[in-house]
């Protein structure tokens, strides 16, 4: 692991116990983690190395959320593991592509994903606020959950990974017509799949800091816990208020950090 001052690792903490807050409520909280991951390595430390120890933060977080989900949200688990196979398949071929990506690379794509998601949002105001037809999911569209929310964000989940939970929450309740609380719950079995795959190649690579990744993750799990509960008791209208706000702020974030700072 490289020399990271005191201060650094317990803002790096304290990131990783809100990103997994987040992370259970809406997804996306890779948005806050690997942003703070860039910031607080040393400067002359490969994007790689950020992305594998965000990957290995990310899947302590998003199993604990993925088991309180489970034992209280109406999740449909076969449709959410076949999802969740072909997204590990995804995203470890994206995180073998993402050896060679760059600082400089990354932070222009995060504000455009970043841009995409708060207009989605804002311009859908009843987006995953219904409830679900009853009934069970046709065969179309549990195949276009698997193209979609699977192989195509499991590979972007690999290769570049911020807002991965976001999408698949977003993709989910469109394709499978779920609120947003039982797509979140959803997303996290998926999530799962897909941070697996991603770590294994990361590990693969050597680019995991594995003692400050397993110091992160106790703060993750934690908040991701709590998210989950949080989300289960106030529903899909505070999901999608939570969704917003955090894009928003995101947004407002990475565009000083780009333009301004």
């Amino acid at each position: 692991m490289p020399d990271i001052a005191l201060t650094s690792i317990i803002l790096l903490c304290v990131a990783a116990l809100a990103a997994g807050w987040i992370d259970a409520v809406v997804g996306g909280g890779g948005l806050l983690l690997l942003p703070a991951l860039l910031l607080g390595l040393p400067a002359n430390t490969p994007a790689a190395f950020a992305l594998g120890t965000n990957k290995a933060v990310a899947i302590v977080g998003t199993t604990g959320a993925a088991v309180t989900y489970a034992r209280r949200a109406p999740v449909d688990v076969r449709t959410a593991v076949r999802i969740g196979l072909a997204a590990l398949a995804g995203s470890t071929g994206g995180a073998f592509f993402a050896a060679g990506m760059s600082t400089e690379v990354l932070k222009p794509v995060i504000m455009v994903v970043l841009l995409a998601v708060a207009a989605f949002v804002i311009l859908k105001p009843a987006f995953g606020t219904t409830a679900p037809p009853p009934g069970p999911v046709s065969r179309r569209r549990t195949l276009a959950a698997i193209g979609l929310a699977g192989l195509g964000i499991g590979f972007y989940d690999g290769l570049i990974g911020p807002g991965t939970g976001t999408f698949l929450v977003l993709a989910l309740t469109a394709v499978l017509h779920l609120n947003l609380v039982t797509a979140s719950a959803t997303a996290k079995i998926v999530n799962c799949c897909t941070n697996a795959g991603a770590l294994a190649m990361f590990a693969w690579q050597g680019t995991v800091f594995w003692h400050l990744a397993a110091l992160m993750a106790v703060f993750n799990l934690a908040g991701a816990t709590l998210g989950a509960r949080t989300a289960l008791k106030r529903g899909s209208g505070f999901v999608r208020i939570v969704l917003l706000v955090v894009v928003l702020a995101l947004v407002a974030n990475m565009a000083y950090e780009q333009w301004i700072a």
